[in-house]
């Protein structure tokens, strides 16, 4: 394993577990729909579902959401099958802080990503972690979803996705 590999674990197991720590935020959540109907010109992409490295930690969620066309809208919710709750963050300075909601710009990827906007994912059911994907949603401001099946990884996986 490189060592640089080792150095981007060790700094993904860190933001998600400072990222647990505190009261949790009054950001909204919802629970996952599969039946939901999609939005019309948004695309969810790039879907996966990082585990926590220490049971019982917060997990994460990360994607890609793009909008195609028409006006401006507000990402306002992600839930994931199996966690109880979720949470839309950001990381800026060093930080990270929760976020109600993230505006959409037509044309452009709005991306969760380690180190910048992610989605903690907290009250983890156990069976998570022998599932090879789960169902992803997102709700936009005028309560419109897209659901997808995200791939279940762990710091382990994402480690090996980037030798």
């Amino acid at each position: 394993m490189r060592v640089g590999a080792l150095a981007v674990a060790g700094a993904m197991a860190l933001g998600v577990a400072a990222c647990g720590k505190g009261t949790p935020s009054p950001t909204p959540t919802l629970a996952a729909d599969a039946t939901a109907p999609n939005a019309p010109g948004i695309a969810l992409s790039d879907a996966r579902i990082q585990l926590p490295v220490v049971s019982g930690r917060p997990g994460a969620a990360y994607f890609t959401l793009t909008q195609a066309n028409g006006a401006p809208r507000k990402l306002t919710g992600v839930a994931v099958e199996l966690a109880g709750r979720a949470e839309m963050h950001e990381t800026r300075g060093g930080s990270m802080k929760p976020v109600a909601e993230v505006a959409l710009e037509t044309g452009k990827a709005l991306k969760f990503a380690p180190g910048g906007l992610h989605a903690m994912l907290f009250d983890l059911d156990p069976k998570l972690r022998f599932q090879k994907q789960v169902a992803l949603t997102v709700t936009l401001d005028d309560g419109s979803k897209v659901t997808v099946d995200a791939p279940v990884t762990t710091v382990a996986g994402a480690m090996e996705e980037m030798n």
